[in-house]
């Protein structure tokens, strides 16, 4: 990529003396500063894991995850999450192709696949509220709400950037600037879905052994 320079001196041989001016590489100043804050969300997430690790086992004589967990709404919840992340690589196979109408439809099927995930986790949560199972049941409890209600929060937030972007590439169409923010969507939508499977194995899986 051709870097913008204006001579603004000369060498004493009569050269020109080219400055970069730095208007260049804005993509991936951008997709660097995406990976640091990536990095930071992993942290936060490895702090909730490891809090669930040792509060995890404190009953506090109540249920236990094996008493509350139904893993075929879980599972169904997990297949939701892995199918939106396939449809968004479909999205950008679309954006490579400069398909405007295929980002569209598979951004809209992602998000369809996210609220999904999203209604599951929340009748699930409303479901343990009611059976008395809240986060302030016991350690155990404190510990499940916040770091899956963490992730889920993550997801809102992600089905909110989702249909922002569909917003803006219905208006603006594929620009430079709406294919480096779909880019940095794809970022965070792969990392949330890495987290679940995370959970699902750690919280899930194990707290019903």
């Amino acid at each position: 990529m051709a870097i913008a320079s204006t001579p603004t001196t000369f060498h004493a041989n009569g050269a020109p003396v080219f400055y970069d001016n730095g208007d260049h590489h804005p993509q991936q100043g951008t997709l660097l500063g995406f990976w640091l804050y990536l990095m930071s969300d992993c942290l936060m997430f490895a702090v909730l894991f490891a809090v669930y690790a040792v509060l995890g086992r404190s009953y506090a004589a109540g249920p236990s995850g094996a008493d509350l967990f139904d893993l075929s709404l879980v599972a169904v919840n997990t297949a939701l999450l892995l199918f939106s992340s396939i449809t968004y690589g479909f999205a950008m196979i679309s954006m490579q192709k400069g398909n405007k109408g295929g980002v569209l439809g598979w951004l809209a099927i992602t998000g369809l696949f996210g609220l999904g995930f999203l209604s599951l986790e929340i009748m699930e949560f409303v479901h343990l509220i009611e059976e008395g199972a809240g986060p302030w049941r016991s350690g155990f409890l404190s510990s499940f709400f916040t770091l899956v209600g963490t992730h889920g929060l993550h997801v809102t937030f992600g089905t909110i950037w989702l249909v922002t972007l569909m917003v803006q590439v219905g208006k603006l169409g594929l620009t430079p600037e709406n294919k480096r923010r779909l880019m940095c969507l794809s970022m965070f939508w792969h990392f949330l879905d890495l987290i679940w499977i995370g959970v699902f194995t750690f919280v899930y899986l194990m707290g019903t052994i």
